[in-house]
Order: structure tokens, then C-alpha cells, then sequence
């Protein structure tokens, strides 16, 4: 899959509006009641990356959790880390901090 140009990551930025470019990454903070919650959650996006086959970078810190996305095959941002970051979104709800 080609890499994005910094114009089309812009644009697919709008779709993931709480996800932030850090480099050649994106990534998004989590927060939850808890640590299981947290874990819940990891467990889930870990379903969903396999499905994809496409793992995010995850950081667990008791009650919160930061995804980072990047196509490293492609060197940087590609079309499947904005449509993974969209599923994890729908995984974690309005939960961000």
C-alpha cells in the first residue's frame, strides 16, 4: 500500500479528528474508569489488529491507553492506519484525553 502524501494525510486526518500526527504516526490516548477497563479494551483492539493484520504500537498505563499507527513496510502513514485508527475509535467511544 503507497504511502500518504502530507496533503491526503491532512484530509484523513478530518476522519480521526482526536488522533494526532506525531511524525511518521498517528496516535490517540485513551482514558477508562480502570485498569481492567483499560485491559478490556486492549484485548478488543488486539482482535481487531490481527483481523486486519496491521498491529498498532499500544502503551497501557493504568487507566489509560495510547495507540500509535504507522504502514513501517511503507515507511510511514498509509490508507490502513486511518481506517484501523476508525475502528478503534468505534471500539473506545468518546473515551480520549
Amino acid at each position: 500500500m503507497p504511502k500518504l502524501t502530507p496533503a491526503q494525510i491532512k484530509s484523513a486526518l478530518r476522519s480521526v479528528r482526536q488522533w494526532t500526527k506525531r511524525g511518521k504516526t498517528i496516535a490517540r490516548t485513551y482514558a477508562f474508569k480502570d485498569f481492567p477497563s483499560a485491559v478490556k479494551f486492549v484485548n478488543a483492539v488486539a482482535r481487531t489488529a490481527e483481523r486486519a493484520w496491521h498491529h498498532p504500537d499500544i502503551d497501557i498505563r493504568w487507566n489509560k491507553v495510547t495507540l500509535t499507527l504507522t504502514t513501517h513496510d511503507a515507511g510511514g502513514l498509509t490508507e490502513k492506519d486511518f481506517a484501523l485508527a476508525e475502528k478503534f475509535d468505534r471500539l473506545g467511544g468518546s473515551r480520549a484525553s
